[in-house]
C-alpha cells in the first residue's frame, strides 16, 4: 500500500483534476436532476473549477521537470484565487439582505450578447437577487460557501504539489 509521501506528482495532479471535475459534475446533476438553476455567479465559479482541473490534468500529462513545476503553480494559483474570489463575493452577497443588491440585468447568455466581457463581468460581481437566495445546504454551509473551501483547498494544493522538487 502506498503511503502519501510516495505518491507522485503526476498521482496527486490527476487526483487534483479528478476531484475538481467530480465538483463541475455534482453542480451539473444538482441543476439538471435536483432543480437549482445555477446564478451567474456560479456560472463564473464553475468556469474557474474547469480552468483549474484543466491545469491539474495537464500538469499530471506534462509531468513537468524544472520551470514547467513553477509555470503550472503559478497557472493553478491564478484559477484557484480568481475562483476563490468569485466564491467569497457570492459568500458576502448571501449575508446581505437581497433588497440592498442591484440587478445584474438578466441571465448570462442575455449579458453576453448585450455588453462586452469587462463589463459583464463587472455586472455579475455586482451580484442580483438571485445570487442571495439560498437553496442548498450541507452541513450548515451553503454551496458557495463550499465551493470557496474547496477552491482554497485545491489552490494550495496544486501549488504545493506543483512547486516542490
Amino acid at each position: 500500500m502506498q503511503t502519501l509521501k510516495n505518491i507522485s506528482r503526476r498521482q496527486w495532479n490527476f487526483l487534483g483534476f479528478l476531484i475538481c471535475f467530480a465538483f463541475v459534475g455534482y453542480a451539473l446533476y444538482t441543476q439538471h436532476y435536483g432543480g437549482l438553476d445555477p446564478c451567474n455567479l456560479c456560472i463564473f465559479q464553475r468556469v474557474c473549477f474547469i480552468v483549474l482541473g484543466l491545469v491539474f490534468l495537464a500538469a499530471a500529462l506534462h509531468n513537468p521537470k524544472g520551470g514547467g513545476r513553477f509555470a503550472y503553480s503559478l497557472l493553478g494559483l491564478g484559477a484557484g484565487a480568481t475562483g476563490a474570489g468569485i466564491a467569497g463575493r457570492h459568500v458576502w452577497i448571501q449575508s446581505h439582505p437581497p433588497e440592498g443588491l442591484v440587478s445584474c440585468g438578466g441571465d448570462l447568455g442575455y449579458l453576453m450578447d448585450t455588453y462586452t466581457f469587462n463589463k459583464v463581468f463587472a455586472l455579475v460581481l455586482e451580484g442580483s437577487g438571485d445570487c442571495s437566495t439560498i437553496d442548498w445546504q450541507f452541513l450548515g454551509f451553503t454551496m458557495p460557501q463550499w465551493t470557496l473551501f474547496w477552491f482554497v483547498v485545491m489552490t494550495v494544493g496544486v501549488v504545493v504539489v506543483n512547486w516542490k522538487k
